[in-house]
């Protein structure tokens, strides 16, 4: 059974370098217990007990461990600079159909809950997946 096990431990090392995602690199470490184990003992039952044990130690312990070096998941991107930033409507605006706004002298598709004519300046609130959601700047006379 010790063969069983060690081929096992080999098949998720190599599905752990492929995935890069820490998806069963606890249950390979698990699999080496196993392994182990089964040198002591023919009894597959404490061989079994033993890998689900070792799974739910190593997957809890490690687990708030993997969280934190993952981070956020946040990815910071160059489209980020654009929101808080002043542009001109190029094409006009309206609640049903998204326009144009030129922001940072690059054109973009743009929606926003009211309606924005041509001309008029526009903040840009956030990035809704290609469109920037914006609001009309009313300009002090």
């Amino acid at each position: 059974m010790v063969d069983v096990w060690l081929i096992l431990f080999v098949v998720l090392i190599v599905l752990e370098m492929a995935t890069v995602n820490l998806v069963s690199i606890w249950f390979a470490i698990a699999s080496l217990v196993a392994a182990i184990i089964s040198i002591f003992t023919e009894n597959t039952m404490i061989q079994l007990a033993g890998f689900i044990l070792t799974s739910v130690i190593t997957l809890v312990l490690t687990k708030p461990l993997v969280k934190k070096l993952r981070g956020k998941g946040i990815v910071p991107t160059n489209l980020d600079r654009v929101i808080g930033k002043v542009g001109m409507v190029t094409e006009e605006i309206t609640k049903l159909e998204p326009g144009e706004v030129k922001v940072d002298g690059k054109r973009w598709s743009a929606i926003s809950t009211k309606k924005i004519s041509v001309g008029k300046k526009v903040e840009v609130l956030s990035i809704e997946g290609v469109k920037l959601h914006v609001k009309e700047v009313k300009e002090d006379d």
